[in-house]
């Protein structure tokens, strides 16, 4: 009988023990999903209201631990409802009674969604000394996604390469009908006149070559040869 009544009483043991298991669970399962009043959250966006479509967008997250235990930030997520799912930023950062801490986040609006609003959502996850696991939903609202103005879609530059290489092609054409009607025209006829023996130019030769030019083919003047003529007539 003593055994029995042991028996019995393990099992009731057992089974109060798995009750309050399930009750912790469920007490988990409760908070999860909820903030810790411990703990506050602050969120700052470097470029203020302006999300821009395929465009780096960055923000600032605070943590202050107010609790008298500490708290270990597990992860912080992004997503836009429903269409863009961001990765996930996993920190396990431990941060102590009556500290603060400070996270960045960055992430990229796909080029498609410019122009249209989307729910952003940003979760930070964390937990207590008890493994008690809390997410704050430090963002939760509709923003616009803004259509980038000063950058070229690939329609616009495929279209001023177009314009460019059309223009060289017209001002090749022109060139070349230039040339060819240059080529077509006649060579201006040159006339060749009559110049005397006197009128060449005999720079380039030496000097001792001309003296003996010279003395080899004497020149006469027509006074000397007049001369001539006249002492044989008197004879």
């Amino acid at each position: 009988d003593v055994d029995d009544e042991d028996e019995a009483a393990a099992e009731t043991n057992l089974f109060v023990y798995r009750r309050k298991k399930k009750r912790k669970r469920r007490r988990r399962r409760s908070e999860r999903g909820k903030a810790s009043p411990n703990a506050d959250t602050t969120i700052l966006f470097v470029k203020g209201d302006d999300f821009p479509a395929n465009e780096i967008v960055k923000f600032l997250l605070g943590f202050s631990n107010k609790g008298p235990e500490n708290f270990v930030v597990e992860s912080l997520d992004a997503s836009f409802r429903y269409p863009q799912n961001f990765t996930a930023l996993q920190l396990g950062i431990e941060v102590p009674a009556s500290r603060q801490a400070t996270f960045e986040y960055s992430f990229i609006p796909a080029e498609p969604m410019g122009g249209r609003p989307f729910g952003l959502v940003i979760n930070l996850n964390y937990k207590d000394a008890n493994g008690n696991i809390f997410q704050d939903a430090v963002f939760n609202q509709t923003v616009t996604i803004t259509e980038r103005e000063d950058g070229l879609d690939g329609e616009t530059i495929f279209l001023y390469v177009f314009l460019s290489g059309l223009g060289l092609l017209v001002v090749v054409g022109l060139h070349q009908l230039i040339e060819s009607r240059k080529r077509r025209r006649p060579a201006p006829k040159v006339e060749m006149g009559t110049s005397s023996h006197n009128d060449v130019d005999l720079s380039w030769i030496p000097q001792e070559t001309l003296n003996q030019i010279n003395k080899a083919s004497p020149r006469r003047s027509p006074r000397k040869r007049n001369q001539k003529r006249s002492a044989g007539s008197d004879e």
